[in-house]
């Protein structure tokens, strides 16, 4: 687990890199086009690739892909598993080509459905342009988690920082410098969406051509391209049910106002900070680790290393989520106050961010919770589960949307979370006994003790900066570059004088990052 926790260590620092380019680019977003019509129709377009981007690279295809690939890497050596790839990257371009052409099609005729308010006919139009961000992304993840397999975090990890990159020189640069319309800057951003997406599949290609893999099209259906499309069918609905009602939801806001539509999206993207920078992380380095357990039928390992995952991210994202609530406002003036994006837009957008964060710890577990059913080749039980959680979701965000407008839609998307957390576990510990979540309970009930007494000095900080601090800027440069560090610092020590499970290899790690 050592060797792990550096791997998670690379994963984690890229990914912190990428999330912060997410940020500016948001926040550049944010100055340039505010809460207007235009941004949340881009956003609104972008929600069916992006949906896919989840469905594929951190949801089913990689879910079933990794075991299988797994296996054929352990019993065919690696001409047998680039074989494989070469298959699935095949029939990944017939695929998404087909379901690309037939978006691209029905979306371009848009207005023959009449009566409908412009701005779904510009996120019809968008989507047109943003659709063949799909086939690039399907690509990138198969390539993504071939390399994960083979060792290789690095690339993968740097994936994201290319679509953020190539975003921020498109709407900075050319979009600002070559049109002087809104709707020529949003085009000039769909541009960079494509851009960035080709690079998420050129560079892990490169790398894996480096390793030995002749790309090949192939489009035999060898027994493992079947057990990976019979393992994808249920797990496209069933890994992703999250990302499906966050989908579902942002669709929801879009009708409720032009500014509804971007700040959902706003708020799910600052929860999702911390989860991208540690949970993800943690479930990409650990997930082949469990798989190759299942693999080997070593399920006392595999139970041992998937609670030392659990351990850590609930380490990390019960204490981000508490953090982040308390410190909401400051943290959103801080990013997104600029330009068109107005203090009551600000406001609107903090109280948001806070209700996101409550569901936060549970999203990250049910993220590896998924992953520990697939390793075992499991695919039925997560859709289970999750088709009774999309209809919650739906049922709650339908009901509350009227009473409380967007924030009833995150309370339904953060209740339907909770609920699916533990159905899963519940499901987990009668398929496989040996991963119940018994012996981590000392372990989370010193993390929440550790978490109630770093909330009370956040608590006790904020108030002091808010009361004696007038500008919201240095509020917000106070508390992410003063506040949060004090709070890292109070809550390691904590821990650690409470004896936290675990702690031995997290400080051998830090000693050998301190000696080079």
């Amino acid at each position: 687990m050592s060797k792990r926790l550096k791997d998670i260590s690379v994963v984690s620092f890229l990914t912190v890199v990428s999330r912060i380019l997410g940020l500016v680019r948001d926040s550049l977003s944010a100055a340039v086009f505010g809460a207007s019509a235009v941004y949340s129709a881009f956003l609104t377009a972008f929600v069916v690739p992006n949906l896919f981007r989840r469905l594929l690279a951190e949801g089913s295809l990689t879910a079933a892909f990794v075991p299988t690939f797994q296996e054929a890497l352990h019993k065919e050596g690696k001409e047998g598993a680039f074989n494989l790839l070469s298959q699935v990257a095949s029939w990944l371009v017939v695929i998404t080509g087909v379901m690309t052409t037939f978006a691209m099609m029905t979306f371009s005729h848009s207005r023959l459905i009449s009566g409908q308010d412009d701005k779904w006919y510009l996120a019809a139009d968008l989507t047109v342009i943003l659709f063949p961000y799909l086939a690039f992304i399907a690509l990138a993840a198969a390539f993504n988690a071939a390399l994960n397999i083979l060792d290789h975090f690095l690339e993968p990890a740097l994936s994201p920082t290319w679509l953020n990159l190539a975003m921020i020189v498109s709407i900075a640069g050319a979009g600002l410098h070559f049109s002087h319309t809104t709707l020529g800057q949003v085009h000039w951003l769909c541009a960079g969406v494509l851009v960035g997406g080709f690079f998420q599949m050129a560079v892990p290609a490169v790398i894996l051509i480096k390793e030995g893999w002749k790309p090949s099209f192939d489009l035999r259906l060898a027994p493992h391209v079947k057990e990976i499309a019979l393992l994808m069918a249920p797990g496209i609905f069933g890994t992703a049910i999250y990302q499906i009602n966050i989908a579902v939801s942002r669709f929801l806001a879009f009708s409720l106002d032009d500014a509804s539509a971007t700040f959902y999206f706003m708020g799910n993207r600052l929860m999702e900070f911390p989860i991208g920078v540690f949970a993800i992380a943690v479930s990409t380095v650990v997930y082949p680790l469990i798989a190759k357990h299942a693999v080997e039928k070593k399920f006392d390992l595999m139970a041992e290393d998937f609670r030392k995952g659990l351990r850590l991210i609930l380490i990390i994202n019960v204490p981000a989520a508490v953090g982040l609530v308390l410190l909401s406002h400051p943290i959103v003036n801080l990013i997104y106050r600029h330009g068109r994006f107005t203090a009551d837009n600000a406001t609107d957008l903090s109280t948001l961010v806070a209700l996101f964060a409550l569901g936060m710890p549970f999203f990250s577990v049910v993220n590896l919770t998924v992953r520990a059913f697939y390793s075992v080749k499991d695919t039925k039980t997560p859709v289970k589960v999750a088709t009774i959680d999309f209809v919650l979701n739906v049922i709650l965000s339908i009901t509350l949307m009227h009473l409380m407008g967007v924030r009833g839609l995150v309370i339904a998307s953060t209740s339907a979370i909770i609920v699916q957390t533990l159905l899963l576990q519940r499901a987990l510990v009668k398929k496989i006994p040996g991963l119940t979540f018994k012996p981590l309970w000392i372990s989370l009930l010193k993390v929440i003790a550790a978490t109630a007494l770093m909330a009370i000095v956040v608590a006790g900080l904020w108030h002091y900066v808010d009361t004696w601090l007038v500008t919201n800027l240095v509020k917000g440069l106070v508390a992410v570059g003063f506040i949060i560090p004090c709070a890292v610092a109070v809550y390691g020590v904590l821990l650690f004088v409470l004896k936290i499970e675990g702690r031995e290899e997290l400080v051998s790690l830090v000693k050998r990052k301190l000696v080079k």
